[in-house]
């Protein structure tokens, strides 16, 4: 198997300069970009975004994905307002350098009706920009289980999809069967994975079935996204109690990077880790 990687890095520093090394230490050439020196992605100037390419260029990485909020507003709130800011963000993805916006599809409805207008509305907005637009997969939205997010790709033939074996996981889905339905719209994935119990644990630790799910997977980035437990007092901890807590971190870069290298375990072969 061979990967290029991505990463959300904002789970390894806030800021630009903190997510840069953390990139470059464990070879991640990509970001998802989603929150950079306190901003969410959607919410900074074009300005500020020249600014995050000109320095991402002279550390030879670039953007893989906006790692967007869009979709993830209530269906009956405001829409107009959620779709300037979209627009806006096809502007940074443009100064970024990316052809990808992930997106999401809304709280409080089991009715495809309005999730299918508000998420063609973003298409229709992104036409003529050659930015790919994928939705992600996620528990609470309309598309949480495999089924609803096939409906959505079915009557939406241009929205890709991200696949995120833990969201799906978390939502009581197995993710075999959410592959088998979803496989021919993925665009990406998001290497995260979980135990039954809705935990999220390093790739290949958990329920997720990452090491099939790879070998099944045809695309050529995988984007990590950590959201593994960071304990700060863990060092002290151990220490004087002699207790090793599985799966805990002692700080943000050190879960960032285990993150990545559970991946790359995979990737090269050793599922144990």
């Amino acid at each position: 198997m061979s990967f290029r990687l991505a990463a959300f890095a904002d789970e390894a520093a806030n800021d630009l300069t903190g997510q840069i090394a953390a990139m470059q230490e464990n070879g991640v050439e990509l970001l998802e970009i989603r929150g950079v020196d306190g901003q969410n992605i959607d919410k900074i100037s074009n300005e500020k975004a020249r600014e995050i390419r000109r320095r991402l260029d002279d550390a030879g990485l670039g953007v893989w994905s906006l790692g967007s909020p869009f979709g993830k507003i209530g269906i009956g709130d405001d829409f107009a307002p959620h779709l300037d800011s979209f627009k806006h963000s096809l502007e940074l993805a443009d100064i970024l350098g990316t052809k990808h916006i992930r997106l999401f599809s809304f709280y409080g409805t089991s009715d495809i009706g309005p999730v299918l207008e508000r998420l063609n509305a973003f298409i229709e907005a992104a036409k003529g920009t050659g930015i790919v637009l994928c939705h992600e997969n996620e528990k609470g939205i309309y598309g949480d289980k495999a089924a609803k997010c096939l409906k959505i790709h079915k009557a939406l033939p241009e929205l890709k999809a991200i696949f995120d074996p833990a969201n799906f996981i978390q939502c009581g889905q197995d993710t075999r069967e959410a592959w088998e339905l979803l496989s021919p719209y993925v665009e990406y994935m998001h290497i995260k994975d979980a135990l039954p119990d809705g935990s999220v644990v390093p790739a290949g630790k958990g329920a997720g079935e990452l090491p099939w799910l790879l070998s099944q997977y045809k695309g050529e980035v995988l984007t990590v996204e950590p959201h593994l437990s960071v304990f700060e007092g863990l060092f002290k901890l151990e220490a004087e109690q002699k207790t090793k807590m599985r799966f805990t971190y002692p700080d943000s870069r050190s879960a960032f990077s285990a993150a990545v290298n559970a991946l790359k375990d995979i990737i090269g072969g050793n599922k144990n880790g």
